[in-house]
């Protein structure tokens, strides 16, 4: 597989299939929203459509980086939404650097949203569905940040070599400036588990497919196991 590492700004022309990564945190929160029940994530281009949105869907939940504020309902901590039911939910997601990476490959056919919880998911997708050439968008710190980059070559090892051990690749993320901030609390809206839980490998069975529905962009999972027969959905 011909695979390219760019940061979102390096983005010269549409991918024919785009993995965009934030593993801290955007992209662990998004999986856990799955997890705990949310039908869909609408990737919001700022806090005022986000803000908007959520005007219009009352029951929609709002979700931003940084402190609690007026009018969104959670904060992007994988730690905080644990525990949060989000059962049949549509959740609005707006970040600093996934959803925006995120929405500038929107024109992609195929556009993967991964970190390291879903890593095994999503190179089992791009095996299935991936052509010769990836592009692996790294969103963190303008293409530099190392826990993206780490998440992205250790999932494009693995579309070629299901045996490859993380160990490296997860020591390489531990050591980022992201898990650095978060575990010093310089960062807002954290919980003590964030970084321990952004890197945790293959925590979910499923992988991440954005697409355009009507005039947004939605985040939707695939592969993930049905609540009533056990098959895939």
């Amino acid at each position: 597989m011909d695979a390219r590492f760019l940061g979102i700004a390096e983005l010269a022309e549409v991918p024919s299939v785009a993995v965009v990564v934030d593993v801290m945190r955007a992209f662990t929160v998004a999986a856990w929203a799955f997890a705990r029940g949310a039908e869909k994530i609408v990737l919001a281009e700022s806090l005022d459509e986000a803000l908007a949105l959520k005007a219009r869907h009352p029951d929609w939940v709002a979700l931003k980086d940084g402190p609690a504020a007026p009018g969104f309902d959670a904060v992007n901590s994988p730690g905080l939404l644990r525990s949060v039911d989000l059962g049949g939910r549509t959740v609005v997601q707006k970040t600093t650097a996934g959803t925006v990476g995120a929405l500038a490959v929107k024109e992609a056919p195929l556009v993967l949203c991964a970190g390291f919880v879903v890593a095994e998911a999503t190179a089992r997708l791009l095996r299935e569905r991936g052509g010769e050439g990836v592009t692996f968008v790294i969103t963190g710190e303008d293409g530099r940040a190392d826990e993206d980059l780490a998440c992205a070559q250790y999932i494009s090892r693995r579309v070629t070599g299901a045996g490859t051990d993380a160990a490296g690749y997860l020591r390489r993320a531990a050591g980022s400036r992201a898990a650095a901030e978060l575990a010093r609390g310089v960062r807002q809206g954290v919980h003590p588990d964030d970084v321990a839980l952004c890197l945790e490998v293959d925590r979910f069975p499923f992988a991440m497919v954005a697409a355009p529905e009507g005039p947004l962009m939605v985040l939707r999972p695939h592969g993930m196991p049905s609540l009533t027969d056990g098959a895939p959905i």
